[in-house]
């Protein structure tokens, strides 16, 4: 197992807090739990591989398989995290998913599962755990994690739409829930190397490193240092915003082939 680099950030930081990150078992998801857990925080994650989450985890950490598509799985996961834990604290919504292809190649179905997955279920996991947790609370971070998605997102129309939707379901609740003590971001990352683009085509990851101003691909690390300072005392006075960690991307070069 690769040596996680050190945090940026104080020890002890998050001692006391929970956190709920869905997609927890791998890439961005667990170097989020990893760091926060670093920092003193206690950890809850889900996926629908139960056998992966329990091979992420580390002691102490609360594991449950669950397709955030299902309110009641849903339902139960945020029981249990109440009922281990006490509080929510923060949660990453983390979990997604997307496949390389035009629009003329998707299927009705495989656009569904998508918008099913990636806003539906951000939409269900966030609005149960305010309701239940943090509105309660008069507190609370949300941050979901979305995508490089600014200037149409060809070759996977699909999950540009639901990012984007995303994001305006943040910039939303941001104000609903203002005045509640939540503070609701995002954060879009560009091209990283993860166990979700190991899946790619490496003809796609030269394009994309191409198109990065910086000439290089993301880190997982990158990304959970930006989710962090969101949650840390840094990001008092911040919400409703989507903070793009992408190496400049977002403002110059074409990653995706026009057909």
């Amino acid at each position: 197992m690769p040596v996680r680099p050190p945090s940026i950030y104080a020890p002890d930081l998050f001692k006391g807090r929970v956190a709920l990150i869905t997609g927890g078992g791998s890439g961005i998801g667990l170097a989020i739990a990893q760091e926060l857990a670093d920092l003193g925080c206690k950890i809850a994650i889900c996926g629908r591989d139960e056998a992966k989450l329990a091979a992420a985890a580390e002691p102490g950490w609360l594991t449950q398989a669950c397709d955030i598509r299902e309110p009641a799985q849903v339902s139960a996961l945020v029981d249990r995290v109440l009922a281990e834990f006490g509080k929510i604290d923060f949660l990453v919504n983390n979990a997604g998913g997307q496949f390389p292809a035009t629009v003329e190649k998707t299927s009705f179905n495989g656009w569904k599962a998508v918008i099913e997955n990636n806003l539906n279920g951000t939409f269900l996991v966030t609005k149960l755990v305010g309701e239940r947790a943090m509105l309660p609370a008069g507190a609370g971070r949300v941050v979901s994690i979305v995508a490089n998605m600014w200037r149409g997102f060809p070759g996977m129309a699909h999950t540009g739409a639901a990012r984007a939707g995303v994001v305006n379901l943040t910039q939303s609740l941001s104000i609903e829930w203002a005045s509640r003590g939540v503070l609701v971001n995002a954060v879009a990352p560009g091209i990283v190397r993860s166990s979700g683009t190991d899946r790619y085509p490496q003809e796609l990851m030269d394009r994309a490193i191409a198109a990065t101003p910086l000439k290089r691909m993301g880190t997982v690390e990158d990304v959970s240092r930006a989710v962090l300072y969101l949650f840390s005392p840094a990001g008092d006075w911040i919400t409703g915003e989507t903070l793009c960690v992408d190496g400049g991307a977002r403002n110059w070069g074409d990653t995706w082939p026009i057909p």
